[in-house]
């Protein structure tokens, strides 16, 4: 059964850094699309970054450019976000998904099988 688990939330004040875990287990990630999104309190499910197999990655919103950064070890069968100069607005929860498509996408809709997700909140 495809599962994938998040890791490495947690408290950190603005300006610090954090790195988050995708960690699949049932399927080999390196041969698909995973994504990262986030969702604050009262707020969207909003897509954040995504690697693909054939496309290379790609970040969405204009205010993590620069600051996230995502990656892939196939040996660990693991994606990672390394997020860098936090700022409160980009606490939420954070997912990671997979999706059948070989491209990237911002629609939660079509990715299928998501992990449980991990807290981060930035805050002094």
């Amino acid at each position: 059964q495809a599962q994938l688990m998040e890791s490495g939330g947690g408290l950190v004040q603005p300006g610090g850094s954090l790195r988050l875990s995708c960690a699949a287990s049932g399927f080999v990630l390196e041969y698909v699309t995973i994504g990262w999104f986030r969702q604050a309190p009262g707020k969207e499910r909003e897509a954040v970054s995504c690697i693909s197999s054939r496309h290379g990655s790609i970040h969405y919103p204009d205010s993590v450019k620069g600051r996230f950064a995502i990656s892939r070890d196939n040996r660990k069968n693991t994606v990672y976000l390394q997020m860098n100069s936090l700022k409160p607005e980009d606490t939420a929860v954070y997912y990671c998904a997979t999706t059948s498509q070989y491209f990237c996408s911002g629609n939660s809709n079509v990715y299928h099988t998501w992990g449980q997700g991990t807290q981060v909140t930035v805050s002094s």
